[in-house]
Parts: structure tokens; C-alpha cells; sequence
């Protein structure tokens, strides 16, 4: 049983993003209509294996009026529809969305374009490396910036435009169970990047950004010639190293300590040096048993071929095999979140080229048109009047939190007002929600936990598996007293498997999943952003959304899975698979510069462009000795003119001071109290009826207490149990 048993979804999509949303609604059990031109998918690529799975098939000429009136006839007879053809295609075919909803007042219509309709390059071709060159993606690692750009293999911009889309389908599908009406959604490619950007856009315009060189935290070299990535981000997580590394005299060393190297960087060097040197007396699997069993956690630099044969990718079912009728058995990323109640399943491998014909032509023989309802009280936002708490910390589960937040939710967000380097990354992952410090770990704190979880719809944790346990407010505990709450739960590593226990981070992730090794050259380097945090967390509400719509059904609560190396397969789900014949010729290392002549980054006389086009059109692309002959923006001019995408390539301060990102709020610059003027990104995603908002800037740590908490927040705050404002940094 899956949470979307019952939903009929027509798929339109082509190339990536729409396939992958369609792919993610069939996991979880809606009935997904694939419609295919009559010579097949436009793109072909083995990773139709993967996003066509569980699907039903039927081929349509939209070019003809039989097609088209065929497609017109499933879309009345859907609760969502997917496309993303460039705007205004689908209008010119009879099968737009106004015209759309306008006969079916309950569909959900969403549209993933390259570039958004109000986009004033709406009509250039949307390919992923043309909307993914101006927002930043190939200036830099998640690190540094470049001084040339780089090519990043991994479809960023495809994935996330599915991630947003899919969450933005699971809440329109609770407002319209609660007020009955459909609506349009657009999660444009290039716009879903702003969700991608995250902390590299963050900026502190009146003092200093917080942070350091973290020595303690990096890929480091092996006895074999093999890298781990090593994460002691906690003084507890360092001393629990020296001592199973047999250096316990490290601890008295001021470069062991966090707080000595944020005074003097030149520690940061010494740091270094010494973890270089003893990371070269064992083995990469070595280290990572050791380190792992002492506590502190640390992954080898898997390539991807490893990562799909990793015993726990296995086991853990983020890695599944498919027996594909045109490939064979096939290795391929598995279901993105899991939910306990409505797991949720592959209902099979992709089916041949119009399999399904016969019969989805006889059920809309007897399909009855689509009810109309009258105007109602119709919701402002889709979680409007829903409750949230956040026990998160860091990216992946806070910005979960913020995306409830971003759909109507009060969610408040409960921090820990003692853990070590203070609430890191507040400003970013923090905004739209209300801000409490408590004490956990006391009874007092616990029970007043417990009692605020008593009343709310959704709590959302991002502990490592059993942690929450021990402080006694796990899904179990909180089901007890709440037996309709949706319980989230994301992690490093999922809630099976041999690594389920393990703590992690995005770096982590990267590591284990072959991204690192991939976009290296000598070193493991990390992707241009995090995008395995703040992709996991878009699915942890997509997640909760779906749990909501079922419970709105049922009256059934349940608990929630995912996990960021859940989302570092879904997001390489175009090249992570295994077959026989399988060939890694992606596109790796520093040196980089795109998929081929068709696809790739070029250098003008004055900068760099992306230039993406069909692979018919590679004879209109001139070499790249012409290119350096012509400035980036006569190229662009030109190139567009004969229907090719092009586009400049940009920094993350081009796309952060961009005056369309700022004006539709993609980039937002406020006032935040005791901290200035701080600039983050907003939320991206346009829903037709039921807009996201940004919210109210990050508070300062603590300052919702008494709103919160009422009286009970003076008398708790002299027992400790509570923290008053900024106590715990930001």
C-alpha cells in the first residue's frame, strides 16, 4: 500500500526532471500513466530504466488531433498531470493548464520547464547545463570557487525541480483534500537551483560570517592509496579518534582543540599535517572500521560502481535490482523515502514501449468526466493551521522544517541550547519558524516535549537512529501520546542496514556514493553545493506531505524515512546503475567540461558560456578556437537566434544579486535582530493557489520561549530547562 494508492498521474515529461517526479509518485503508489511519442522517449538513455519503473505505457502523437484529443481525455480523467516542455507547448497542443484545470477544478497540474513562464528566456531550451551555468553551479566546489568552471556530471538542476515539484504535488494534494480544489504548480529547473544554492549564498552584510578552517573534517589519504572522509566535527568525536588511534597526547596539543584554532588558523596547518601523516599508516577499510567503531564517523571515497555493490546499499534497499525487459537485471537507485504505515514499492520494471494501450483506452471509455465544485472557503496556504515541532540540527532536517514552514505550517523549532559550536547555519535553516532552547536531556525538558507534541500534526528529528531514544522522544514515545502524529525521521544513512547506526553529514554522503571520487582528480572534492542535505530535506517534506494527505483519508498517523544517501542516488539516478555492459564514461574530474560538443562549457573571448543543444544541431556549433574569438554575450545572441540554448556562466554572487532572483523573492536580504543585514535564498516554487511565503527572519535563538511556552518559560528558565534569547549563538 503506498500513501498515493488511488491517484491517477499522467505523465507528459521527457528527458529527466518530469520522468524522475512521475518515477517518485509511482513509488509510492499512484497510478502513473506514461505517454510516450510514438518512437519513444526523446532522450535514449538507459536511465529510462529507472524513471519509467512501475509506470503504465501508452504512445500518443501529440502532433495529430486523435492524440491530442486522447491526451485531453486522460488529463480530465487525472488528479495530476506532469510536463515540462518549454512554457507555452502544452497551451499550443489544447493541453495547457489553464484550459486544463478549468474543465477539471481538482487537478493538480505541474510544470517543470527549463526556465519559468514569466522568465524572459521562457523559450531557449531548457538542457541542464544551460539553466544550471548562471546560478553558480560550475564556479566552484562546495568549498571553493574556481578560477575556471568545472563540470559537474550529477543533474542538479533536473533533480531538484523533481524534489520541489514532488513536495509541491503532496501539499496541493492536502489542500485539495481539505478544500477540494486543484491548482498549477511550476518548479522551473533553473529556479529549483535557488534550493540547491543554499549556505553558498548565505551572507552576513554587517560582520563576519562565522566559521574557520576545520581541519578535523576532510578527505585524507591512506596506507593503499585509497581516501576516507573523516568527519570529527564534535571535541567528543576528536577525543574518541586520538584514543582509538593510539595518540591520546594529541588532546593536550592546542590544534586538537576547536576553540584554540578559531583564535589562531595556523593551528588549522598543524592539524593537517598530523592527521596527513597518520591517515598513511592504515588501510582505507582500516580506518574506517577502526573510527567508526570508536564512534567518530568516516566513510571511504567509494566510486559509484562500489557504492551500488556496498553490502549496505543493499541492504538498506537504496540500491535495487530490476530486472529491465530491454537491459537485463539492473542495479538502480531504490525508493527516495519510506513510510511505515504506506511503504510504499516498485511495482515492476519499466514496461516495453506502449504496453498498456489497450487498456488505458477502455478504461476512459467508461471513465465519468470530472466532478465541478462549487467555490468553498479555500485555504490560503496548503498547511494552513498545521502545527510542526523541529528537534533538527544543521541542513538535511532543519530545512525540512523551514519547507513546512514555507507551506503554511507553525512549526517550532526546538534547539539544544548546550551543543558545542552553538546552532550552526541559524540563519539559513531557521527562518519562518519560532525559536525555543531546551534542555532535552532534563526530565523537565522532556515532559515539556512531550507536552507540546501532544497537539501537533508533524514533529520532524534528524538524529542518528536510536540517539532519540535515549532522550526519550522517539515515535514510539510521542505515539503514545499522539497517536495521529506524522513522525519524520531523516538520517545520514537510512533506518536499515549495517550503517543505519552510523552518524553522517553531506560530506559523508558524497563520499560513500561515488560523487567525491567522480568530480575529483588525485582528491576526493566535494559537489558545488550541498546538495544531498538540502535535497534529502525537500524530500523529507515531500514525505510528510504524502503522510498528511493519507492521514486526512484515513485518520492514520505513521512515521517517515529518508536519508541523504537515499537522495546521493536518486540525484546520480542518470548514470547509477549496473548492468552487463555497462560502461563509466560520464564526465570526471577538474578538467570537465561537459557531456560533448553538444553539451558543454565553452571559453569566449571575455568569459565562459554553456552551450546545449540537440545533437542535430552539433554542425551549427562552432569550434572552440571561434568561440574565443567573440565575446560570451554576441555568442549567446547568436546561438539563441538558431534555437540553441546558451548561457553565461556565473557565480553564486551573479545569482544571489540577480534582479529577478531578488524581486520574486529567490534572494531575499533582511534585518535580522543582533546580527544585521543577512542575505538568504526564499522559497521557488510557484503554486497557483496557495503560494509559499518566506516568512519571518531566523529568530534569535530563544526568543519564542514566552510565546511559546507561556508563563511556565520564567520558572523553567531558572531551573536551566530553558534558555533565554541568544544564549546558545546563531
Amino acid at each position: 500500500m503506498g500513501a498515493l494508492d488511488g491517484l491517477r498521474v499522467i505523465d507528459f515529461g521527457q528527458y529527466m526532471a518530469g520522468p524522475l517526479a512521475g518515477m517518485m509518485l509511482a513509488d509510492n503508489g499512484a497510478d502513473v500513466i506514461r505517454v510516450d511519442p510514438p518512437s519513444g522517449p526523446m532522450w535514449d538513455t538507459p536511465a529510462n530504466a529507472v524513471w519509467n519503473r512501475g509506470k503504465r505505457r501508452i504512445s500518443l502523437d501529440l502532433k495529430t488531433v486523435d492524440g491530442r484529443r486522447t491526451a485531453q481525455e486522460l488529463i480530465a480523467s487525472a488528479d495530476v498531470v506532469i510536463e515540462n516542455f518549454r512554457p507555452g507547448i502544452m497551451d499550443r497542443l489544447g493541453l495547457g493548464a489553464e484550459e486544463s484545470t478549468a474543465n477539471n477544478d481538482r487537478l493538480i497540474y505541474l510544470s517543470m520547464p527549463g526556465f519559468a513562464s514569466d522568465d524572459e528566456r521562457a523559450a531557449m531550451p531548457g538542457w541542464e547545463g544551460v539553466v544550471s551555468a548562471g546560478v553558480g553551479t560550475y564556479s566552484g566546489s562546495l568549498e571553493r570557487q574556481y578560477p575556471s568552471p568545472v563540470y559537474t556530471a550529477v543533474p542538479i538542476a533536473s533533480s531538484y525541480a523533481a524534489f520541489v515539484g514532488c513536495a509541491g504535488v503532496a501539499m496541493a494534494l492536502v489542500a485539495r483534500e481539505r478544500d477540494g480544489f486543484g491548482q498549477r504548480i511550476e518548479a522551473s529547473l533553473h529556479d529549483s537551483m535557488y534550493q540547491a544554492i543554499g549556505i553558498r549564498g548565505l551572507k552576513f552584510l554587517d560582520r563576519d560570517a562565522p566559521g574557520g578552517p576545520v581541519p578535523w573534517v576532510g578527505p585524507y589519504e591512506c596506507k593503499d592509496g585509497r581516501w576516507v572522509f573523516f568527519h570529527a566535527a564534535y571535541s567528543h568525536f576528536i577525543r574518541q579518534f586520538c584514543v582509538a588511534a593510539g595518540v591520546p597526547q594529541w588532546l593536550d596539543e592546542p590544534w586538537s582543540k576547536a576553540s584554540e584554532i578559531r583564535q589562531d588558523f595556523s593551528l588549522a596547518d598543524v592539524a593537517r599535517a598530523q592527521l596527513t601523516n597518520i591517515f598513511l599508516t592504515r588501510t582505507a577499510q582500516e580506518w574506517e572500521d577502526l573510527i567508526n567503531e570508536a564512534g567518530p564517523p568516516t566513510v571511504r571515497a567509494l566510486d559509484s560502481a562500489e557504492w551500488l555493490l556496498e553490502p549496505h546499499a543493499r541492504e538498506a534497499e537504496i540500491i535495487v535490482e530490476l530486472d529491465d525487459p530491454e537491459i537485463g537485471p539492473m542495479l538502480q537507485p531504490g525508493i527516495q523515502v519510506r513510510m511505515s504505515k504506506t511503504p510504499g514499492e516498485i511495482r515492476g520494471p519499466r514496461k516495453p514501449l506502449d504496453a498498456d494501450q489497450e487498456d488505458i483506452l477502455s478504461e476512459l471509455q467508461g471513465a465519468a468526466p470530472a466532478a465541478m465544485r462549487a467555490p468553498g472557503n479555500r485555504l490560503s496556504q496548503a498547511l494552513e493551521g498545521m502545527t510542526a515541532l523541529d528537534l533538527c540540527i544543521i541542513l538535511a532536517g532543519p530545512t525540512c522544517g523551514r519547507t513546512l514552514a514555507e507551506f503554511g505550517a507553525d512549526v517550532v523549532k526546538i534547539d539544544n541550547p548546550f551543543r558545542e559550536n552553538g546552532i550552526l547555519l541559524h540563519e539559513d535553516i531557521n527562518r519562518g519558524k519560532r525559536s525555543v532552547l531546551l534542555d532535552l536531556k532534563r526530565d523537565e525538558g522532556r515532559e515539556l516535549f512531550m507536552e507540546l507534541a501532544a497537539d501537533v500534526d508533524v514533529v520532524v528529528q534528524n538524529y542518528r537512529l536510536g540517539k532519540v531514544g535515549g532522550l526519550g522522544v522517539e515515535y514510539e514515545s510521542v505515539k503514545q501520546i499522539n497517536p495521529n502524529v506524522i513522525y519524520a525521521s531523516l538520517n545520514a544513512f537510512g533506518e536499515i542496514g549495517p550503517w543505519a547506526h552510523r552518524a553522517g553529514w553531506e560530506q559523508l554522503a558524497q563520499s560513500a556514493s561515488g560523487m567525491l571520487t567522480r568530480y575529483g582528480d588525485t582528491v576526493p572534492t566535494l559537489q558545488p553545493f550541498a546538495i544531498n542535505d538540502y535535497g534529502t530535506g525537500i524530500n523529507g517534506a515531500f514525505a510528510v506531505g504524502m503522510a498528511l494527505y493519507h492521514r486526512l483519508r484515513t485518520g492514520e498517523g505513521q512515521q517517515v524515512f529518508t536519508a541523504l544517501a537515499r537522495t546521493a542516488s536518486t540525484l546520480q539516478s542518470n548514470m547509477l546503475h549496473g548492468y552487463e555492459g555497462k560502461r563509466w564514461d560520464e564526465p570526471a574530474g577538474q578538467s570537465a567540461l561537459g557531456e560533448g560538443p553538444a553539451h558543454r562549457l565553452y571559453e569566449a573571448s571575455d568569459g565562459w558560456l554553456f552551450v546545449g543543444a540537440h545533437p542535430d544541431q552539433a554542425d551549427q556549433i562552432p569550434s572552440e578556437d571561434e568561440f574565443r574569438t567573440r565575446t560570451v554575450t554576441e555568442w549567446v545572441v547568436q546561438l539563441t537566434a538558431f534555437g540553441i540554448g546558451a548561457a553565461p556562466v556565473g557565480t553564486i554572487e551573479d545569482a544571489m544579486t540577480n534582479e529577478r532572483a531578488v524581486r520574486l523573492g529567490f534572494s531575499v536580504t533582511r534585518e535580522h535582530e543582533g546580527r544585521g543585514r543577512v542575505r538568504t535564498n526564499g522559497p521557488s516554487i510557484r503554486m497557483g493557489r496557495t503560494p509559499t511565503t518566506i516568512g519571518r527572519p531566523a529568530m534569535l535563538p530563544g526568543s519564542a520561549a514566552t510565546e511559546v511556552l507561556g508563563e511556565r518559560s520564567e520558572d523553567l528558565s531558572e531551573l536551566g530547562v530553558v534558555v533565554a534569547a541568544d544564549a546558545a549563538g546563531g
